[in-house]
């Protein structure tokens, strides 16, 4: 039976860690999301990067007390997986046709308005970073602001081109094996973490490894296809009007990619944190490092951690509201490094 343009609505009562899982069924296919907390309060969406869920992107995070706290007191969290990288999620049959980084992007506003969800915060790493970033473009009302991790905005230059057309045929020939695993840990984590002859793998690199193996190599191939295809969209970032907050490891494959998407943002709404001694995946590898500039960034919305008086985290966000000293990137931490915690080996 064909799929009509209105979407069809599933709640499957599952929880994960306090959170309950709902299906939602878009235009182009299912949809998981994991709701935490009120949802009276003001939502944050969050999306991950390739062959990964909320579980694997954002779990060091909101295991972080100050950085929970700070989160779960002011917003609900809802966090989306891309198509089929849920927990237990079956391969998607090979029939289906393959989503587009614009599919992606307008299964969220399905998802928002399955919700009856407004104007929301937005937090996405790299891949994901990319599908919150158009959907603020495509659908600029429904966007209070943007915290985006080792973000893309260019299309692929031909070095990651090559490398994600390397894994697209491991995955096709052989699914999640061991040397594709390799490759995403390279993507996500600095060397001092993934380990090396000298250094044992750290915890958060065998916990990743773990999750990975509970990926459907189908499925994470039509999200690195949809990745690979993505557009330029960089002459439409001066048009966000939203505030946006960068965070970037210096060791991440797409620092390049961060500095050039900062500079082309309006610089009266955006700052860049550059984290040191960190991959892409600052939320799990140094998520402290995430505290004091989203603390500042969102001052800017009038919330705060519970420890200081809020007038209200339930009410709704407003960029009216945004004092214009807080929209200096100097003032939302423009370039704070954290002190490294490692002995340089350079002579």
């Amino acid at each position: 039976m064909a799929e009509s343009n209105d979407s069809v609505f599933v709640d499957v009562e599952k929880i994960y860690l306090g959170g309950k899982e709902h299906r939602v069924r878009t235009g182009c296919g299912s949809v998981s999301v994991i709701v935490y907390g009120d949802q009276d309060k003001p939502a944050l969406i969050t999306y991950p990067d390739l062959a990964l869920n909320y579980m694997s992107c954002f779990q060091g995070l909101f295991f972080c007390p100050e950085v929970a706290s700070l989160l779960v007191h002011n917003f609900c969290i809802y966090h989306i997986s891309p198509p089929g990288h849920e927990l237990g999620a079956a391969p998607i049959s090979p029939d289906d046709p393959l989503p587009s980084v614009d599919d992606l992007a307008d299964q969220i506003i399905e998802v928002l308005n399955y919700f009856g969800l407004g104007a929301v915060m937005c937090m996405g790493v790299t891949a994901g970073a990319y599908i919150l970033t158009l959907f603020a473009m495509k659908y600029r009302q429904r966007v209070l602001g943007l915290i985006l991790v080792s973000p893309l905005c260019k299309a692929p230059s031909w070095t990651e081109w090559l490398y994600n057309k390397v894994m697209s045929n491991m995955l096709y020939f052989y699914g999640m094996c061991g040397l594709l695993k390799e490759f995403l840990l390279q993507r996500y984590f600095s060397k001092d973490v993934r380990g090396s002859a000298e250094v044992p793998e750290s915890d958060i690199a065998q916990a990743c490894r773990g999750l990975l193996d509970e990926r459907q190599g189908i499925n994470v191939l039509r999200f690195l296809q949809a990745i690979t295809r993505r557009p330029d969209i960089t002459s439409g970032l001066k048009k966000l009007r939203c505030r946006t907050l960068v965070f970037v490891g210096d060791n991440s494959p797409f620092h390049s990619e961060a500095l050039h998407m900062i500079t082309k943002l309006d610089r009266r709404y955006s700052a860049l944190v550059e984290v040191q001694a960190c991959g892409s995946m600052v939320t799990e590898e140094q998520p402290h490092a995430m505290l004091i500039p989203m603390e500042y960034f969102f001052m800017g919305y009038g919330l705060y951690r519970p420890c200081q008086l809020s007038d209200s985290p339930r009410s709704p966000l407003s960029p009216s509201c945004i004092s214009p000293e807080l929209l200096s990137p100097e003032s939302m931490g423009l370039k704070l490094k954290p002190i490294k915690t490692r002995v340089s080996h350079e002579g």
